[in-house]
């Protein structure tokens, strides 16, 4: 009888078991893990890339789609579990800020510890109701979205099997998050960084000082060039500030191919 488990959500792009430190990373609406691929040949030897493949797609197709985000988010929690072992950054993106910052959560809550560092970007705070109705919009509202925030290469969309994959599951992301009522909770503890694209069209500069409400620790904001999807043309420049957040020294180990 073939097994209907669902596969394991943590991809380990290049094992590095020895490595002091593991940056474990969310990917946004629409995305998957291989999102954060090459970050593992860009990074030194002393850093471990971890990045969680989300259920309905790439190597995850076949898997159900959560029917809400705690749902999501204890899949996610139970399957990083074991990985939390060492000096652990945790970084997410758009959606992926969202998710990382309830995954941390459900972690402490199984006694595990909070991340040395949380790096979000992309994301108003989501500890309050943010609500939207692009979900609701049908194909062409999720289309126009898409276009908006870039990320997506047009020869995609053009393509009408590529663009149906991949509309079904940007449009569960939406509808998750779109329809998350975050539970009150005691804030972190950890130091938490906010990246600010300078032309994002999601995160203002009006809205980073909410991420402060989430944690006692130290909060920064590091502002970067480019838009929604500005860390992949400054994917070095983002893995500097990550690297510097963590230990200033690793920075002088490089980044980059």
């Amino acid at each position: 009888m073939v097994s209907t488990a669902p596969r394991p959500s943590v991809r380990r792009w290049v094992p590095r078991p020895s490595a002091p430190v593991r940056l474990v990373c969310f990917p946004h609406a629409g995305g998957g893990a291989t999102a954060y691929r090459d970050w593992a040949s860009a990074l030194p030897d002393t850093v471990e890339v971890l990045s969680v493949q989300y259920p309905g797609r790439e190597d995850r197709s076949a898997d159900p789609l959560p029917a809400s985000m705690p749902d999501l988010v204890a899949q996610l929690a139970a399957d990083l579990r074991p990985f939390w072992d060492r000096t652990t950054v945790v970084f997410g993106h758009s959606m992926g800020a969202a998710v990382a910052y309830e995954t941390v959560r459900a972690l402490r809550s199984a006694a595990r510890p909070e991340p040395d560092h949380l790096v979000v970007s992309g994301r108003r705070a989501p500890d309050r109701f943010l609500g939207g109705d692009v979900h609701r919009g049908g194909e062409a509202a999720l289309r126009a979205e898409l276009e908006r925030l870039g990320g997506t290469p047009p020869e995609v969309l053009a393509d009408p099997d590529l663009s149906a994959v991949i509309l079904r599951y940007v449009h569960h992301d939406y509808r998750l998050v779109e329809n998350h009522h975050p539970q009150p909770g005691p804030p972190l503890a950890c130091p938490t960084t906010v990246v600010l694209a300078q032309d994002d069209p999601l995160l203002r500069a009006e809205h980073v000082a909410d991420w402060h409400r989430l944690t006692t620790g130290h909060t920064d904001v590091v502002e970067l060039p480019g838009d929604h999807f500005y860390l992949v043309p400054h994917r070095d420049a983002l893995l500097r500030v990550i690297l510097d957040r963590l230990d200033p020294a690793l920075t002088t180990t490089g980044v980059g191919p």
